[in-house]
């Protein structure tokens, strides 16, 4: 067998072209569909381009026209960052590490990727790089303070926080570039919170559904007290194709959230309108205690041991203002999310 290409093309499409990194994603799927429905020319980039024809199966489900072309690339590497971001008007840069891999450093996996996304589209004239950042790097350290898009967390370097420090440091790099560098390209970052919503393909494996997926399969023995601010996909991929284009958008960052809910909340909403198919959903809690002394053996509950019981405020209005853009009633979200999950036979009933 010979050697991999390192591109796949695809259907050309007269209206601008937009590279989107991280293209096997769960939110990277909903916006590629998205770009191709405004007839936008797509190429995506891919760790390995076998991966190809599950995500053009995975945008067909929601869209037909246009067919996205892949690019071999990957953050830790140099070797196709140019050929990606050649000729493409925007980027989309959503690719992020792996946290599931503990022998990968997320913190210097993101910062690099966003240095080599970042260098590669300025030297290509891009004309604007929207980056997927995350609500938790506009979190203070302190519940009484309403987190807005002028806030930024201050993670540790506790295990634990390894997340918030990768997303807040490889934003902070972002920004730092464009000064540095004093480019002419413009930068957006979204910050969503805990997204939500139906799957396209099978990209729903491995993303925050996992959640839906666990509690609908009976893995989750018990509901520590925690809970999110839930952005639904499908709205989130909206505000990144709005914040590609719109002039008042340029050298912003925006908060991209919605409503709380509790996990305990979310289990309740699943059992009272999946029925049967939700049998396995538990609604045993679990106390902060129990968590705390989980926390000292599995790294697991020490990821979630700071956020018990803690509802943090945040203020959304400036997306709403800016672009003109909402997200859906979580209850929507979780609920199509774990429709999706049973349409797409994810979860066994």
């Amino acid at each position: 067998m010979g050697a991999q290409p390192d591109s796949l093309e695809g259907d050309a499409v007269n209206a601008g072209s937009v590279l989107v990194t991280g293209g096997t994603g769960y939110l990277a799927t909903w916006i590629i569909a998205g770009l191709l429905e405004r007839s936008y020319r797509v190429r995506a980039t891919v760790r390995d381009l076998t991966h190809a024809d599950r995500v053009r199966q995975a945008v067909a489900e929601q869209t037909e026209p246009g067919n996205p072309s892949f690019v071999r690339a990957d953050l830790l590497t140099d070797h196709g960052w140019d050929a990606a971001i050649e000729g493409v008007d925007y980027v989309q840069h959503l690719a992020s590490p792996q946290l599931t891999d503990r022998s990968q450093d997320p913190v210097l996996t993101a910062c690099e990727g966003v240095h080599r996304v970042l260098d590669a589209a300025s030297k290509a004239g891009v004309r604007r790089v929207v980056l997927t950042s995350a609500a938790v790097a506009a979190l203070p350290d302190r519940d009484d303070i309403v987190a807005d898009e002028t806030v930024w967390a201050s993670p540790t370097d506790k295990p634990a926080d390894r997340y918030a420090r990768s997303k807040t440091l490889a934003e902070r790099d972002a920004w730092a570039f464009v000064e540095a560098t004093g480019t002419e390209m413009e930068i957006v970052t979204i910050l969503p919170g805990f997204i939500q919503g139906p799957i396209l393909g099978s990209t729903g494996a491995g993303s925050s559904v996992e959640i839906v997926r666990r509690l609908l399969a009976g893995e989750m023995p018990g509901l520590p007290n925690i809970g999110w601010n839930i952005v639904d996909v499908r709205d989130l991929a909206d505000l990144h194709i709005r914040a590609m284009t719109a002039p008042e958008a340029a050298g912003q960052r925006f908060l991209a959230v919605g409503e709380f809910l509790w996990l305990r909340e979310i289990a309740e909403l699943l059992r009272a309108n999946l029925t049967d198919q939700a049998a396995k959903v538990t609604t045993s809690e679990l106390s902060d205690s129990a968590v705390r002394l989980a926390a000292q053996f599995n790294p697991d509950m020490a990821q979630i041991r700071a956020s018990l019981g803690r509802r943090q405020r945040i203020d959304t209005s400036k997306a709403d203002k800016i672009l003109g853009w909402r997200t859906r009633p979580a209850q929507q979200s979780i609920l199509d999310a774990a429709h999706s999950l049973l349409a797409h036979g994810i979860i066994g009933t």
